[in-house]
């Protein structure tokens, strides 16, 4: 079965997406920001992340930039989920290493079919 790691700083928000990913046969990990998610992966890497951008501590960019630096980093599948939605923010994750974006707020459908294009599910 394959694992995505949640990062965002809202409960609410990976509680939600959690059962969106539980209901696409995915096992569920979760973090509240960069940082922790950057040690969760250094455990064990997820085959998909789907990260907010703005959280405290360490934000979604600075994770990804991060992230795929690491031995095996560059193997997720980063999914950005946030509200940053000008072409500025969507063209500097593309860079950093974002494999996809999704505009919040979200839903099953939009999800399914991002991870479709990206070929997790």
């Amino acid at each position: 079965m394959k694992h995505c790691l949640i990062v965002d700083d809202s409960r609410v928000v990976r509680t939600v997406a959690g059962r969106i990913v539980k209901d696409l046969s995915f096992t569920v990990s979760e973090a509240a920001h960069g940082a922790e998610a950057l040690e969760l992966c250094r455990k064990d890497m997820p085959d998909a992340i789907l990260l907010d951008w703005n959280m405290p501590v360490m934000n979604g960019l600075d994770f990804l930039r991060a992230l795929r630096r690491e031995d095996r980093g560059k193997e997720p599948v980063v999914v950005f989920c946030t509200n940053e939605n000008d072409s500025e923010h969507i063209s500097e994750a593309i860079r950093a290493g974002a494999n996809e974006y999704i505009m919040k707020p979200f839903d099953a459908e939009i999800v399914e079919s991002k991870f479709a294009e990206v070929g997790l599910v």
